[in-house]
């Protein structure tokens, strides 16, 4: 079962979705929030950080860790994949971000928003878990 993390970054109130380009590996198209497979040997929180600043250019002076949710694990029928995701939330001082070639477009957008989007399996509520309104 791979590990992978998932940071929501909030910024003014929103949070930033990205769409997966057609280059990736998984879930062409959809809208999700940084993440990136934890390798062998990672700490999970430094592989959050180093996931952030490659996909939107924010490095860790931007950053705030504010939250780490408990691990999530599911079978995705469509993938016929398991997974474990960690779910980290941190505020970012700035929304200017530069996405990476895992990414065709960007949006920070209410967290209430986020039920209007086709995003990742499981976002909505690792979005939900970080974030109590």
């Amino acid at each position: 079962m791979p590990d992978v993390v998932t940071c929501v970054l909030l910024h003014d109130g929103k949070i930033l979705l990205l769409k997966r380009s057609d280059k990736v590996g998984t879930y062409r198209g959809k809208w999700a929030c940084v993440s990136g497979y934890v390798e062998e040997g990672d700490k999970i929180e430094d592989r959050a950080f180093r996931e952030i600043e490659e996909e939107t250019g924010l490095s860790r002076d931007n950053l705030k860790l504010e939250k780490t949710g408990q691990p999530v694990g599911f079978f995705d029928e469509a993938e016929k994949k398991s997974w474990r995701v960690h779910p980290f939330l941190f505020t970012s001082d700035t929304g200017d971000v530069k996405i990476d070639w895992e990414h065709i477009e960007y949006r920070w957008i209410e967290p209430s928003e986020i039920g209007n989007y086709d995003t990742v399996p499981k976002l909505k509520e690792v979005v939900k878990s970080l974030i109590s309104r």
